[in-house]
């Protein structure tokens, strides 16, 4: 069996870990909304990290055959297609209580596509190379293509990351830099050094995935066990450090005019966008902003001008 393939099978064996009844009540929801189309169902984030289903939103993304397929001839299937993806709102009651989502809807090829070397920016794999559960497969095949894409996503931010640590460096400091580097293309509000409780959130499953994916390399790593961790050399000249840091840099700029267009565009998908948008700045800034009710009538025109605001306030970078 090839170093890839164990690779791989790791993903798989990872991504099939238990989620609540809750969770589930979550995906059979979006499965009779979507029917034949639904491919996968992904489950990710802050609710995966904790555990618990109480806390926030859930994050979940459904992959599609096709646009078409979900929408219909809409406008909805065309926005889905020029700026993927589209994120939505859901709640279904469950129990004694409701249990709230957003969900975003991806087709399997963009996600296939966005997983790998050849798509450009870290919204899809700088996602979806931290852990990740999947709740529904249509079949074994597409299970197998969800697999592949997600470790083709951990070896995509590897690759593009590598070039921005210095050697030599544990797997805290690769994925730390890396985080670092894929939230600030993007206006997220959390600071840099919030971002390492993503790591401290499953250090056994960065440092086993490390290592494998160091081995996947064509070039040659030196590792070495020390305690409590191992570290890792990798020789890479300075003239494909300076290329990558010219790429970050691109991805920065670019990253913030895509959130701005998936902000707004998220005014008309999201139920509550505005009030959405604010109450994620507030919870990861502490910065808060009330939009007045005539404001949130026009919530594009309200989300420009909020968004501005904050920006100037340094409330997102």
């Amino acid at each position: 069996m090839s170093t890839e393939t164990k690779f791989t099978n790791h993903i798989g064996r990872q991504i099939s870990q238990p989620a609540s009844p809750a969770i589930h009540a979550l995906a059979d929801t979006l499965l009779a909304t979507y029917g034949k189309a639904a491919q996968a169902i992904l489950f990710y984030g802050s609710c995966l990290r904790s555990g618990d289903d109480r806390d926030g939103l859930v994050d979940l993304y459904i992959l599609v055959d096709s646009y078409r397929a979900a929408y219909g001839r809409t406008i909805l299937a065309a926005l889905n297609k020029l700026l993927p993806p589209n994120v939505f709102y859901l709640e279904v009651p469950y129990e004694d209580r409701m249990v709230r989502a957003k969900y975003a809807v991806l087709s399997l090829t963009d996600f296939k596509c966005g997983t790998s070397t050849s798509w450009f920016h870290s919204y899809i794999w700088g996602r979806f190379a931290q852990p990740v559960g999947l709740l529904y497969a249509r079949n074994d095949q597409v299970t197998r293509q969800v697999q592949t894409a997600l470790a083709r996503a951990v070896l995509t931010f590897i690759a593009r990351t590598l070039p921005q640590v210095p050697s030599p460096f544990s797997a805290r400091d690769l994925w730390r830099k890396g985080l670092e580097l894929s939230y600030r293309a993007e206006l997220r509000a959390e600071r840099p050094h919030k971002l390492i409780r993503l790591f401290e959130a499953a250090p056994d499953y960065y440092e086993h995935i490390t290592r494998q994916a160091l081995a996947t390399l064509s070039f040659p790593v030196d590792i070495q066990k020390s305690d409590p961790a191992y570290h890792y050399s990798v020789p890479i000249p300075g003239k494909a450090r300076r290329i990558s840091r010219l790429d970050w840099m691109v991805r920065s700029w670019q990253g913030k005019i895509l959130s701005v267009l998936r902000l707004l565009k998220g005014t008309l998908t999201f139920r509550g966008g505005l009030d959405y948008i604010l109450w994620k700045i507030e919870r990861h800034s502490g910065e808060r902003v009330e939009a007045s009710p005539r404001l949130k009538r026009y919530p594009l025109l309200a989300a420009c001008m909020i968004l501005w605001r904050l920006y100037r306030r340094g409330a997102y970078r």
